[in-house]
């Protein structure tokens, strides 16, 4: 998972919770499921950001943010779960297999990545 991805988490959980969509302690427990899931940063993804990601992103009319998760399937063989249809069209073209999402989910589409089974 890129650093990014917590980042994410840090913005929509609250942004959720100021909409009235999640309460409080729904932001407290999806944080502490999350804490207990066994996910592991990237340690390229900083690396690539100003080559490999900002190339497939400006390729494939994505943000970088976008790009970033795209990038990390790509190089690491990894199943793509999202609900963005653009983000979806952009894996397809790059062979990056995707498994669309249809959980209601307070979590943003393009955050939820799990390795392809082999």
């Amino acid at each position: 998972m890129p650093a990014l991805w917590y980042l994410e988490l840090s913005n929509v959980l609250p942004q959720a919770e100021r909409c009235g969509r999640i309460t409080a302690s729904d932001v407290a427990m999806r944080l502490d499921l999350i804490a207990e899931l066994p996910i592991s940063v990237d340690q390229e993804t900083t690396a690539r950001a100003w080559r490999e990601i900002l190339t497939m992103a400006r390729a494939e009319g994505l943000t970088t943010y976008d790009a970033t998760y795209l990038e990390l399937a790509a190089r690491r063989d990894l199943l793509l779960l999202t609900k963005d249809h653009e983000l979806a069209e952009a894996a397809n073209r790059q062979g990056v297999m995707v498994l669309p999402s249809q959980a209601k989910t307070a979590l943003p589409p393009t955050t939820k990545r799990w390795r392809r089974k082999t």
